[in-house]
């Protein structure tokens, strides 16, 4: 609501969007952040937390322009403590790391269809528990973004009286599910070891090779988005140039602080198979001339 103090992590792009997107609702924006490839503490959330006394915690899980992974083991803990809302961002990582929401007691949290579920582009799965719901129940004016008001969306789905609020998009809703549909049948915990799996595999090849990933800690990587570290001397632009017009492989630049510096490379949903990996280290070798 206009005038609530809004904590927001800032490790990579997608925080600073959200910081972005938080003040035009009429927040009071606050940031605690790290560097760009590291993870925020619990020690650095609970000073902030201390120091701001925010309404809402936002946090990105998955930051795709770092390829840092926020851990959020005792996070929601601090959160109560200070009566404050968790909000998290899972648009990568939902389907391909572990998220446990209730487990680590977010409040709310938004996703895509289009990474980690293979679907096309255009859904937005999204989560509120009593917590936000109850938030939502206490504003004292209406939420400014018709389209996105839950409180007239929410009658729409399973109010008393169910009431008109936009026409559906169905082609998107069929999609989802499908893509739901082959996350049940693979099994999600089989599903996030196959995601952990390639990963690996590419760092490991990746070190072969002599070359780096920017997160060093294997630990706080997103399984389904590496960024690799640009060797010194290389063309970043010329290398994915390559890839793309040689070997038909998409591989992503940095942007913002990490302009030139990495490849943001997806092995998300379907994309994240042994073959692929494989093809993609021995291409990156050719391309980089990097002998046996």
């Amino acid at each position: 609501e206009p005038g609530d103090v809004v904590l927001v992590g800032v490790i990579g792009y997608f925080g600073e969007r959200l910081v972005d997107m938080a003040g035009r609702y009429g927040g009071d924006v606050r940031r605690v952040e790290r560097p760009w490839g590291e993870v925020l503490s619990l020690d650095d959330i609970s000073q902030a937390l201390d120091e701001h006394k925010p309404a809402i915690l936002a946090l990105v899980h998955a930051e795709t322009s770092t390829g840092a992974l926020q851990p959020m083991d005792g996070v929601a803990e601090l959160c109560r403590q200070h009566n404050c809302l968790l909000l998290i961002d899972t648009v990568t990582s939902l389907a391909t790391a572990p998220i446990f929401l209730d487990e680590w007691g977010v409040d709310a949290a938004y996703s895509c269809s289009q990474k980690g579920l293979s679907c096309p582009p255009g859904a937005s799965p999204f989560s509120f528990n009593e917590r936000a719901l109850a938030k939502l129940d206490r504003r004292q004016g209406k939420v400014p973004n018709w389209y996105l008001d839950m409180t007239t969306l929410a009658n729409y789905w399973d109010g008393k009286t169910r009431s008109y609020h936009h026409t559906a998009p169905i082609n998107s809703m069929y999609a989802l599910r499908e893509g739901l549909r082959l996350v049940v049948e693979e099994g999600l915990n089989e599903r996030w070891a196959r995601h952990q799996a390639n990963a690996e595999l590419f760092w490991e090849g990746l070190a072969a090779m002599g070359m780096s990933c920017h997160v060093k800690d294997p630990a706080l990587r997103i399984p389904a988005l590496t960024t690799v570290s640009v060797p010194d001397g290389v063309d970043a632009k010329a290398v994915a140039g390559r890839l793309l017009n040689e070997y038909n492989i998409e591989v992503a630049g940095g942007f913002g602080q990490l302009a030139g510096k990495v490849w943001r490379v997806g092995l998300m949903g379907f994309n994240s198979r042994r073959e692929n990996v494989l093809t993609l280290l021995a291409a990156l070798k050719e391309v980089l001339e990097i002998g046996d």
